[in-house]
C-alpha cells in the first residue's frame, strides 16, 4: 500500500520511466506468450518452441536492467533522515523499490494478457481477420497456470534485482569514491572478446554443424556462432567500465586545463556506473550491425519476422533507455558538486563544455569499436 501511495505522489517524469518499464514488460510478456502458442500449436516441435523460450530471455535480461536503473533513480526509495525514525531505514527501502518494481511490471504483463487473449479472438472476436489466430493457436484452450507462471517471470526477476542492486553496502573506500582505482574488468573483457570472436572465426570457417530452429532469418546460424556472439557481448559489457575509466586518465593527460581536468575526473568518477550500460549498448549495436552486414540486402517487411523484430526493439530500446537513465543518476549525483562550482563563479559555458567533451571522447572510443566487432562478428558467416 505504502509503495502505490508512493507511486501516485511522483514527479510526472518518474512516472513515465515507470511506464516505460511497463511497456517493456507488457512487450515481453507478450513474447512468452507466443512462445505458449507456437508451443501448443506445434506439440510436435518441443525443441524448437524450447529454444524460442530461451531466446525470450535476452529481451527479458534487457528489460530487468532497465527496471533496476529506473528503481536506482526513483527519489521514493532513497534514503532520507525522516524516514529512518519510522522504521524506513535502507533495508526497508530496497524492499520497497522491490515492490514498486513488482507492481509496475505486474501492470505491464496484465497488458500483455489482455493483448494476448484479444489478438487470439478470446474477448471481442477475431481482429485483423484472424491472422495473428493460427501463430497464437487460437483454437487451442488456454493453460491457466502456464500463462500466470509466464507473466509472473518479470515482475518477480526484476523484483528480485532490485532488491539485491539496492540493498545496503558498506561505504567504498576513500580511492574509490574520488575514482582514483581502474576497473579491474578490462583484461577479463579484452579476453572475452577474443573468445568470442575466435569461436565465431573457427565454427563459421568449419560449418559449426547443423544450422539453429531459430525465427526469422537465424534459422540456419550454427550455435558455435552464437556462442562466440554472445561471449563477445559478456566481454563488450564487462570492459565498459575500464574503457570509460581510460577515457577519463586520457582527458586528464598532458597538462589538462579546467575543463579538460573536470571532464576527466567525471569520468573516472562515474566509470562503474555507467561504463557497464555503455558497453552493453556497444554490444547490442554491434549485433545489430553484424545482422544487418549479413541480410542487408534482404531487409524487407518479413525478413525477420514480427516477434523477432519486437524483441530486437526492445533489447535495443531498453538498453539505450538503461544508458540515458545513468546518466540521469550521475547528474544527480553530481548536482550538489555542481551548484558548488556555479556558487564559487565557475561559468556555465564550462560546465557544458566539459559535458561535451565527455560525450565526444566516449563516442570516439566507443564507436569505433562497436563497428570493428560487428564486421569482426559477421565476417565468419559471409560468404
Amino acid at each position: 500500500m505504502l509503495a502505490l501511495r508512493l507511486t501516485r505522489g511522483t514527479h510526472p517524469l518518474v512516472l513515465a520511466r515507470r511506464l516505460l518499464v511497463a511497456a517493456a514488460s507488457a512487450g515481453v510478456g507478450f513474447l512468452l506468450l507466443c512462445t505458449l502458442g507456437h508451443a501448443l500449436g506445434h506439440p510436435e516441435q518441443a525443441p524448437a518452441s524450447t529454444l524460442r523460450l530461451l531466446w525470450c530471455v535476452l529481451p527479458l535480461a534487457a528489460t530487468v536492467q532497465f527496471a533496476v536503473a529506473v528503481a536506482r533513480t526513483d527519489p521514493s526509495t532513497r534514503p532520507r533522515p525522516g524516514l529512518s525514525a519510522i522504521g524506513l531505514g535502507p533495508a526497508r527501502l530496497a524492499l520497497l523499490a522491490a515492490a514498486s518494481t513488482a507492481v509496475t511490471c505486474a501492470l505491464g504483463s496484465a497488458v500483455a494478457l489482455l493483448l494476448y487473449l484479444h489478438l487470439r479472438g478470446d474477448l471481442t472476436g477475431l481482429p485483423f481477420d484472424g491472422a495473428a489466430a493460427g501463430l497464437l493457436a487460437g483454437d487451442q484452450p488456454v493453460p491457466l497456470a502456464a500463462v500466470l507462471t509466464l507473466l509472473a517471470v518479470v515482475p518477480v526477476t526484476a523484483a528480485a534485482a532490485a532488491a539485491l542492486a539496492l540493498r545496503p553496502r558498506p561505504a567504498p573506500p576513500v580511492e574509490d569514491v574520488e575514482g582514483e582505482t581502474m576497473p579491474s574488468g578490462l583484461p577479463w573483457g579484452v579476453a572475452l572478446i577474443a573468445i568470442g570472436l575466435a569461436v565465431e572465426t573457427y565454427a563459421g570457417r568449419g560449418g559449426g554443424g547443423d544450422g539453429l530452429p531459430l525465427p526469422g532469418r537465424f534459422d540456419g546460424s550454427p550455435a558455435a556462432v552464437l556462442a562466440g556472439w554472445v561471449l563477445t557481448a559478456i566481454g563488450l559489457a564487462t570492459a565498459g567500465p575500464a574503457l570509460v575509466h581510460g577515457c577519463g586518465r586520457l582527458l586528464q593527460t598532458a597538462r589538462p586545463g579546467a575543463v579538460r581536468l573536470l571532464a576527466g575526473r567525471v569520468l573516472t568518477a562515474e566509470a562503474r556506473r555507467i561504463g557497464r550500460p555503455l558497453g552493453v549498448v556497444c554490444a547490442v549495436l554491434s549485433g545489430l550491425l553484424a545482422a544487418a552486414s549479413l541480410y542487408g540486402s534482404d531487409t524487407g517487411s518479413d525478413a525477420f519476422g514480427p516477434l523477432t523484430g519486437l524483441g530486437a526493439t526492445l533489447i535495443l530500446a531498453c538498453t539505450c533507455a538503461t544508458l540515458l537513465t545513468a546518466a540521469l543518476e550521475s547528474r544527480q549525483g553530481r548536482a550538489p558538486v555542481i551548484e558548488a562550482l556555479l556558487d564559487a563563479g565557475a561559468p556555465p559555458t564550462a560546465l557544458r563544455t566539459a559535458a561535451l567533451l565527455r560525450a565526444g571522447v566516449l563516442l570516439a572510443v566507443f564507436l569505433p569499436l562497436t563497428w570493428a566487432v560487428g564486421e569482426l562478428a559477421a565476417l565468419p558467416l559471409k560468404g
